[in-house]
């Protein structure tokens, strides 16, 4: 699983690609406005617009279940992945992801100490 910030109250979930498929099918989901205005605790809590504590939106939320939520498909962009080379660390003899010709710890000391 792989989790991306990108400053959204949303979620796309979507099943492993097959090997080559560089598109599949996926599911956004998401805390909908319109559908929080039922439970004025929670869309003001949504909306930021009330201080509320998490202790008191969230048994709310829980409620409401799937009633708030909406949800459609979208396409998920599969990106491309490299082949990773694993390595043995001239250092202290153990493998790692090849970056560098070191472990990461070695690269770090190397670096900074």
């Amino acid at each position: 699983m792989k989790i991306k910030n990108l400053g959204k109250t949303a979620v796309t979930v979507n099943k492993q690609a097959p090997e080559g498929v560089r598109s599949i099918k996926g599911v956004r989901i998401i805390l909908d406005p319109e559908k929080t205005k039922a439970y004025p605790k929670l869309h003001a809590w949504y909306l930021n617009t009330e201080k509320l504590p998490h202790e008191e939106v969230v048994p709310i939320l829980l409620e409401a279940g799937e009633k708030v939520y909406s949800w459609k498909l979208v396409d998920v962009e599969v990106p491309v992945r490299q082949k990773k080379r694993i390595q043995c660390c001239k250092n202290c003899n153990e493998m790692f992801v090849q970056q560098s010709s070191h472990c990461r710890l070695h690269t770090y000391l190397q670096l900074y100490c």
